[in-house]
């Protein structure tokens, strides 16, 4: 199983303050996993170097996008059709440890398996067994590359290029992510419906796990706003996950104890602000999470709530879409592109997700002294919609 190195902790380097994202793991006495995005790119890693040295490295670290340097172990490897320097290939595997988060990738095998590729071509990814290609559009990435997201993807090319620096490689390599059976796994996902065929996502985007979905991290929501409360903060930022927490720091420059790790858990914020509140609260998150308090769920998990995209084609109604462009919203592939169709013709979607999204959490909060602004996000942190603050509805004076 992989295992965290020295100083592999969520939040690094920001543990000496109380509250905020490490504060909340903390206080949760949650065990944190890692993604499948770390995994591979700790496979890919490995043999990688196994392929210019012919010996593997175990266990393997790497780094993350915060900074941290965990180590895995590794459970499979082997050099093929070749050996040290030659143009053969070379697999090396990491089984994903998830914490205690309740993650249907938990215990998968991944592999990473890579060859010498065309000169100046960089590197090249492919779906292995178990790893789905994307079939539709409206995903951060184009029909027809396999299923491995975004910053999965740098975080394996900056792995292949320190391994390039440190043995002489060239970096020009073509990496195959598996999963062993993903393909059976998947049809437990989202994927089929996302247009994502034939296997799993590779994804994170902080590479750690945070284990979200247990009554103890609701709890930690409620140190984080106890902390925030004690600190004497009067604006605390509730966010879906790191890339919004980015997006609430730049643009409201908050300190880490007045940012809160809601993750899906729009709810547990929102009911704890009103019996203890602070006088203003931002609600940061993705598009297509935050379109779900819009339509008035409090649990965003895609397990226990989903985009609605009739609900998207109404709102894009009232914001001056025809109804051309509202049908194809209704039939759109993902909220993201949604958004997008909306943006290109000029219609205000993200803007009027924001405004329904507080309305709601200005519904859970009626009475108490809370004002609340609403910052929608793509996947890439990009503002795409907001909502300014509103006053509170019914508080005593």
């Amino acid at each position: 199983m992989a295992a965290a190195g020295a100083g592999a902790q969520p939040g690094a380097g920001a543990g000496s303050q109380p509250g905020g994202r490490a504060g909340q793991l903390k206080s949760s006495g949650l065990r944190h996993g890692w993604t499948t995005g770390a995994c591979a790119t700790a496979a890919t890693k490995a043999a990688y170097t196994a392929l210019l040295t012919g010996e593997f490295p175990d266990p393997v670290v790497i780094t993350l996008p915060k900074g941290q340097r965990p180590a895995f172990a590794l459970a499979a490897e082997q050099l093929l059709d070749g050996g040290p320097g030659a143009a053969g290939s070379a697999m090396a595997g990491v089984v994903k440890d998830a914490g205690d988060d309740p993650d249907v990738t938990h215990g998968v095998l991944i592999r990473s398996t890579v060859r010498a590729g065309e000169p100046g071509a960089g590197v090249v990814f492919r779906a292995g067994p178990g790893v789905g290609t994307v079939t539709k559009a409206g995903l951060p990435l184009a029909v027809g590359e396999p299923a491995i997201n975004p910053v999965p993807r740098q975080m394996i090319r900056d792995a292949v290029a320190e391994v390039a620096a440190e043995h002489g490689g060239s970096g020009d390599v073509v990496v195959e992510i598996s999963v062993d059976h993903g393909e059976e796994i998947a049809r437990s996902t989202w994927n089929p419906r996302l247009g994502i065929l034939g296997g799993l996502s590779i994804l994170g985007t902080t590479g750690i796990v945070v284990p979200y979905s247990c009554s103890a991290w609701i709890d930690s929501i409620r140190r984080g706003v106890d902390v925030a409360r004690a600190a004497g903060r009067t604006h605390v930022a509730g966010c879906t996950g790191s890339t919004s927490e980015k997006v609430a720091v730049a643009v409201h420059g908050l300190p880490e104890d007045a940012l809160l790790d809601m993750g899906d858990f729009a709810g547990a914020v929102l009911k704890y602000l009103k019996r203890h509140p602070v006088p203003r609260l931002t609600i940061a998150g993705g598009f297509a999470k935050l379109s779900k308090l819009a339509a008035g769920h409090l649990d965003l998990h895609s397990a226990r709530s989903q985009v609605d995209k009739g609900y998207l084609a109404e709102l894009a109604r009232r914001g001056g879409a025809d109804e051309a462009l509202a049908a194809a919203v209704a039939a759109a592939n993902t909220g993201l592109e949604a958004v997008q169709l909306c943006r290109a013709a000029g219609v205000p979607l993200g803007d009027l997700v924001a405004e329904a999204a507080r309305a709601t959490a200005l519904d859970v909060l009626v009475g108490s002294p809370v004002a609340v602004d609403v910052i929608c996000i793509d996947r890439a942190g990009t503002i795409v919609g907001r909502a300014e603050p509103l006053g509170p509805r019914g508080a005593s004076s």
